[in-house]
């Protein structure tokens, strides 16, 4: 499979990690996102296991109008909710984004109905511009 059959994207930031999450917030909220649910998955692992991990935080983002017609679709799309925007740390002051289409991982999944095309055309529209203004 090809990253274009995931709906992958990324981007280095040249930042803070903190800065960045900050930063891919406010770019995805511009572009119709909400954030339902974030967390730092590396605080989590670093308190509950002694892991030494560097930074890592989700920004479970959701863009309402499409996750609504996505579940008048099939209620099943509601396991890969929300669309998550991944920040790590590559070294200090270098940030990965990253991004998996989860309307594309559905498609594979078997579990997108007649129309879901159009979702994952739009889908793909809005966070393809999030993308291209984190890359700027």
């Amino acid at each position: 499979m090809k990253p274009e059959d995931l709906g992958e994207k990324s981007v280095t930031l040249e930042m803070e990690h903190e800065e960045a999450v900050e930063y891919v917030r406010e770019v995805c909220m511009k572009h119709g996102f909400g954030i339902a649910v974030e967390f730092s998955v590396s605080q989590i692992l670093n308190e509950k296991v002694g892991a030494d991990r560097s930074p890592y935080y989700v920004l479970g983002a959701c863009n309402p109008k499409v996750a609504d017609r996505a579940l008048d679709l099939t209620n099943k799309i509601g396991g890969l909710f929300p669309c998550n925007m991944v920040i790590w740390e590559e070294e200090p002051g270098v940030q990965t984004v990253y991004h998996l289409s989860i309307m594309k991982i559905a498609r594979l999944l078997g579990i997108a109905e007649d129309g879901w095309d159009e979702i994952i055309e739009e889908t793909g529209k809005i966070v393809g511009a999030v993308f291209d203004e984190l890359g700027k």
